[in-house]
C-alpha cells in the first residue's frame, strides 16, 4: 500500500495544521489529569450491566430506538424539575450534544461565543461546523458579570453562546441569577455547560431551573464525570422540544447505540450507588485547594471535581517532574497554572508527596481533612447527600 501524509491530502483549509484534541495517555499509576471519578462501579451494579447487555445480544442485530425514548425518560427523572422525555435530547457524549446544537443553530455566517479562559473544545465545535468562533474575557476572578456578558453579546451577535458553569479549567460558578439575566436580554441560543453540576455544593441550584422561562436555553449535562460512566459515553442536553426537534434534524442515523441506551439506564436506575463518592471527591478537592495554598501558590477557588494550581515560570517543567514520579496532571488553562482532578485518597497522597519533590520542598504532614461521611449516607438521597455536605463544611470551616 503506498504511504501517503496527511499533508499531501485535500484537508480542508481550516484544518491544515491542526491535532485531533486529546489529553495525554501516558501509563501510569496516578492519572489526575482528565476529571475522572476515579472509583469502580459496584459489584450489583457491573453484574446488572451485565445481564442487561447479554439479554440485549439477543436483538443486536436490530438497530437502536433512534430517539432514545426510554432513556430520554429517565434522564428526565433523574434531574427532575418538571422535565419530561419531550425535553432531553441523549448523544455520544455532551460533546456530540454540542455539536449538534451548533449543526443547527450555527454554520456559515453565523457566531459562537463564549467567555474565555473556558473548555477548549467549543473553538473545535465551531470548527467542525463552519461556525465563526470569538471570545470575551471573563472576570479577573474567572467570574462572569451580566451586563459584561450581555454587552459582549450584543457587540458580537452570536447565534450561539455556551458558558461553562461551574467553568472548566478553572472550576469558577457563576450564579443562577446571572444566567438568568443573560438569557432575558438575549435572543442567542445559550447553552450552559454543567459538566460538573453533580460536584458543586448545591447541585439544585442550576440553570435547569430557568427552562421553563427562556426557550432558547439549553443545560448541557454528562454521565462521564460524577456518574463514573465515562466510558460509557453518554451526554445529554435539557431544552424546549423544539430545539430537541431541532437536533434530530442534523443528528446521524441511530447515533447512540443499544448498548449505550441500556447501559445509561442501569446507571440511572442506580443513580444513587453512581453518584455514592461525589461527596467524597468534593471533599477532597476543597482539601486540595486549601493544602495547595498552603504551600505558597495560587488556585482560582473550584467547585468542580478538579483546580488549578500555579504560578510557574515554566510549568512544562514542573508537569514533567510530576510524570516522571507517576503522577499525571494536565498542562491546560491560564498561563503558568496546571490542573489537577480529585483521586483516591492514596492518589492524592502521591500527588502531594511528587508535588512537594518537584518543588524540592521537605515533606509535610497533610493538613487535617474533614471525615468523610460513611458509605451507608453516601448512598442516600441526593438531597441528603447535599445537607450532609453543608453541615460537613459549615463544621470544618472549609469552603462551600
Amino acid at each position: 500500500m503506498n504511504e501517503i501524509t496527511l499533508a499531501e491530502l485535500p484537508l480542508r483549509e481550516e484544518l491544515l495544521g491542526q491535532r485531533p484534541y486529546g489529553a495525554p495517555q501516558p501509563d501510569v499509576a496516578v492519572r489526575l489529569n482528565t476529571n475522572e471519578n476515579p472509583y469502580a462501579l459496584s459489584l450489583k451494579v457491573r453484574s446488572q450491566m451485565i445481564d442487561a447487555v447479554s439479554e440485549l445480544a439477543h436483538t443486536i442485530n436490530r438497530y437502536p430506538d433512534r430517539d432514545a425514548t426510554e432513556l430520554s425518560a429517565a434522564l428526565a427523572a433523574y434531574l427532575g424539575f418538571g422535565l419530561t422525555a419531550e425535553n432531553i435530547w441523549a448523544a455520544n457524549g455532551s460533546n456530540e450534544a454540542m455539536t449538534h446544537i451548533l449543526q443547527a443553530f450555527g454554520g456559515p455566517g453565523r457566531r459562537l461565543l463564549t467567555f474565555t479562559p473556558s473548555y477548549s473544545m467549543y473553538a473545535e465545535y465551531a470548527r467542525n461546523t463552519h461556525t465563526e468562533f470569538v471570545t470575551a474575557p471573563r472576570r479577573f476572578d474567572y467570574g462572569l458579570d451580566a451586563a459584561a456578558a450581555i454587552a459582549a453579546i450584543h457587540r458580537l451577535q452570536p447565534s450561539v453562546v455556551i458558558i461553562a458553569n461551574p467553568n472548566n479549567p478553572t472550576g469558577t460558578q457563576i450564579p443562577v441569577a446571572v444566567i438568568d439575566q443573560i438569557c432575558a436580554a438575549v435572543d442567542a441560543v445559550v447553552i450552559v455547560d454543567e459538566a460538573y453540576q453533580e460536584f458543586v455544593a448545591y447541585p439544585d441550584d442550576s440553570s435547569l431551573a430557568l427552562l421553563a422561562k427562556h426557550s432558547r436555553l439549553v443545560v448541557s449535562r454528562t454521565m462521564s464525570k460524577a456518574f463514573a460512566f465515562a466510558g460509557g459515553r453518554l451526554g445529554y442536553l435539557a431544552a424546549a422540544p423544539a430545539v430537541v426537534e431541532a437536533c434530530r434534524i442534523v443528528r446521524l442515523p441511530y447515533h447512540l447505540s443499544a448498548q449505550t441506551q441500556l447501559l445509561a439506564q442501569v446507571a440511572l436506575a442506580n443513580a444513587d450507588q453512581m453518584l455514592r463518592q461525589v461527596l467524597q471527591l468534593r471533599v477532597a478537592t476543597q482539601s486540595l485547594q486549601g493544602w495547595l495554598r498552603s504551600i505558597g501558590l495560587d488556585v482560582p477557588h473550584s467547585e468542580a471535581n478538579f483546580c488549578l494550581f500555579g504560578v510557574f515560570d515554566d510549568r512544562h517543567a514542573i508537569w514533567e517532574g510530576l510524570l516522571a514520579r507517576g503522577v499525571l496532571v494536565r498542562e491546560v488553562g491560564p498561563v503558568g497554572y496546571l490542573r489537577v482532578s480529585a483521586g483516591t485518597p492514596d492518589e492524592m497522597s502521591a500527588f502531594r508527596s511528587a508535588l512537594l519533590a518537584v518543588l524540592e520542598r521537605e515533606p509535610e504532614q497533610p493538613p487535617a481533612v474533614a471525615p468523610t461521611p460513611p458509605p451507608e449516607t453516601l448512598s442516600d438521597t441526593p438531597s441528603t447527600a447535599r445537607q450532609l455536605l453543608h453541615r460537613l463544611f459549615n463544621r470544618s470551616g472549609g469552603e462551600s
